[in-house]
């Protein structure tokens, strides 16, 4: 059974940094798909950032150059460092992972596995 559990989240004053920790079990780790998308209230879910088995990765244009997202393969762990944080980017930060190859385009449907979640606020 594939499980997921984030952590990392917490309150930030604008321009500070956090790192998400998404922790996995149940499933090849390694050949899995995994990203990062987050939910603001009142808004839809969308993509944040995602990896590929092969390392290759891809990113929402309002994190390019912000945000980092990496794993570790031998700790079956997946990582997402936030840096020069901003109001805008308070959402309920979420871990998802899948065996397609599709998770590039960072499409919540092309998710299967999804982890329960961890809140970054970041304050003005």
């Amino acid at each position: 059974q594939v499980q997921l559990q984030e952590s990392g989240g917490g309150s930030v004053q604008a321009g500070g940094s956090l790192r998400l920790s998404c922790a996995a079990s149940g499933y090849t780790y390694s050949s899995y798909c995994m990203g990062w998308f987050r939910q603001a209230p009142g808004k839809e879910r969308e993509g944040v950032a995602a990896i590929d088995s092969d390392g290759n990765t891809s990113y929402r244009d309002s994190v390019k150059a912000r945000f980092t997202i990496s794993k570790d393969n031998a700790k079956n762990t997946l990582y997402l460092q936030m840096n020069s944080l901003k109001p805008e980017d308070t959402a309920m930060y979420y871990c998802a992972a899948d065996p397609s190859t599709y998770g590039l385009r960072l499409s919540s449907s092309d998710f299967g596995y999804w982890g329960q979640g961890t809140q970054v606020t970041v304050s003005s």
